[in-house]
């Protein structure tokens, strides 16, 4: 058993390939497996894999060329783990030397975490940085946060794996089994990650630490940049799982996330001016739910924004949060995104059709 599996997923990704590998070869822990998941690569991704392979016995190429959708693909990977934590890296991205370390620490400090992940740094196609993702850290507030966006960035995450085969946790698939089955769903690809650790956070702790684990590498072949529609609908979509499912767990009424979700920065319109009525159920929903804490009043105090878009309560709510809280980047741009939808055209705007659920 390996302290340490690497699940790389990879189709037609030779151009940034070599460097994800490395980035796994530099790490200052040794003791690690890296699968390579191949999922019908036609640009000799499966080739330069099993160069690797051969080089470095720890690294081993699997091809899955007919597994349908990356969700079944990083589940396959999952059958073949054999470690205490399960590392997670994209074929574009890579992973700072550190990682692992820091992630092992974590663990060791506090043995009861299921997962761990962190900041991002951003970069561009050529490597150069862009921008920098900022995560919720503690667990309650990733949990908190986690109904209205993936508080976990997948590709900064470590797991406990023994959690993972405690709750038999698959990527894009209910393992919490709170709703009916004619409810259930699957998630075969752009939002498989939100299911799973959006599910890991309502049965045990998850936590970013304070600093970035890997560069994060934007560019126009990234898989929720070429749909990001169906990206945002999906995300939508197991938000309100989410929510139902704890809101059944706990035993507290049930609340719509939508109005107040901001994945991706969007801004959620359901033509519909004042949620204070959906606010309010939802605040008692997670006070009640989750305990009290002053990382979901923040997360609450963040949504209260969202809950009137008015312009001028709008803003003036966000001034007092800024002062209080400070807001994140994120933040920022999503309240920017909605007060500027006119001059913006709409854009960052998704307009939902029908009621609030």
């Amino acid at each position: 058993m390996a302290t340490f599996d690497v699940l790389l997923p990879v189709r037609n990704g030779i151009s940034f390939l070599g460097e994800a590998i490395e980035s796994i070869r530099r790490q200052t822990v040794t003791d690690w497996r890296l699968l390579i998941l191949d999922h019908g690569s036609t640009d000799k991704s499966a080739e330069l894999a099993d160069r690797y392979a051969k080089l470095d016995r720890r690294i081993r190429l699997f091809q899955f060329p007919h597994a349908d959708g990356i969700a079944e693909l990083r589940n396959f990977g999952l059958e073949r783990c054999d470690c205490k934590y399960l590392l997670l890296q994209d074929a574009d991205d890579v992973s700072l030397p550190t990682r692992m370390s820091l992630a092992l620490a974590r663990f060791q400090s506090v043995p009861d975490t299921f997962a761990v992940g962190g900041d991002v740094l951003v970069i561009d196609k050529l490597g150069r940085q862009i921008g920098y993702e900022r995560m919720p850290r503690s667990p309650a507030a990733v949990t908190a946060a986690g109904f209205f966006y993936n508080s976990m960035f997948h590709p900064a995450v470590v797991a406990n794996f023994a959690a993972l085969q405690r709750f038999g946790a698959k990527y894009g698939k209910d393992f919490l089994n709170m709703t009916p089955a004619v409810e259930t769903f699957s998630i075969p690809h752009l939002a498989e990650d939100y299911t799973l650790f959006g599910q890991l956070a309502l049965l045990g702790p998850c936590a970013n630490l304070g600093v970035p684990l890997i560069k994060y590498r934007r560019h126009g072949g990234n898989s929720g940049l070429s749909n990001p529609r169906m990206q945002i609908e999906l995300a939508l979509q197991i938000s309100r799982f989410l929510a139902k499912s704890f809101c059944r767990m706990r035993g507290v009424p049930e609340f719509d996330p939508a109005p107040f979700c901001n994945h991706s920065e969007h801004v959620f319109d359901l033509q519909i001016r004042d949620y204070t009525a959906q606010f309010n159920r939802m605040a008692v929903a997670l006070r009640r739910g989750l305990g009290e804490s002053a990382e979901l009043e923040r997360e609450l105090a963040f949504r209260w924004i969202l809950a009137n878009r008015t312009f001028g309560k709008m803003a003036a709510r966000y001034l007092r949060f800024q002062l209080r809280h400070g807001a994140t980047p994120s933040e920022r741009r999503t309240v920017r995104n909605w007060l500027l939808r006119n001059i913006r055209r709409g854009k960052y705007v998704y307009r939902l059709k029908g009621e609030i659920v």
